[in-house]
């Protein structure tokens, strides 16, 4: 999460009305008083904008799954894809949910445990083993690169 963004970040105060509808739609969703800079940036495209709200929207809506499974769930694969700035926005947000720092733990150990034995099968060894790629082996470590910063900054 560092660097300037690629493009400038809409500012509700320079935003159009259809992307403070938007805006106004999330911050009452998520009961919070400001917009992070994912929304922002995608502000430059008001329909796009429109879009992947409505589908996060209803995607994170109270379903089968509690709100903090789907958080969870998020932090998961932000964490396995390597987007930082999702793993600590979905973080922020479990720890809304009632997330503890134990279940946070246990849940990177899992997601964790799974790069490590699954993400390098390329496909089957003759003895039913997995063949290591060096791309699982770099997310591993980029696993315990955001969980030894999320550790030092919960304190």
């Amino acid at each position: 999460m560092s660097g300037k963004p690629i493009v400038p970040l809409i500012q509700y105060e320079d935003a159009s009305e259809a992307v403070r509808a938007v805006y106004d739609d999330i911050m009452a969703t998520r009961r919070v008083d400001w917009i992070n800079n994912f929304w922002k940036v995608l502000a430059h495209d008001p329909a796009l904008l429109k879009r992947t709200w409505e589908s996060v929207r209803e995607v994170m809506a109270p379903g089968a799954l509690d709100a903090l499974t789907k958080e969870l769930i998020y932090i998961a694969v932000s964490a396995t894809n390597g987007c930082e700035y999702c793993t600590y926005s979905h973080t922020a947000a479990a720890r809304g949910k009632g997330m503890s720092e134990g279940q946070l733990m246990e849940l990177l150990a899992v997601v964790g445990m799974a790069n490590e034995t699954e993400s390098p099968c390329q496909r089957p060894a003759p003895a039913g083993r997995c063949a290591v790629r060096a791309d699982s082996l770099r997310r591993i470590g980029l696993f315990m690169t955001v969980r030894r910063h999320i550790l030092c900054t919960a304190q």
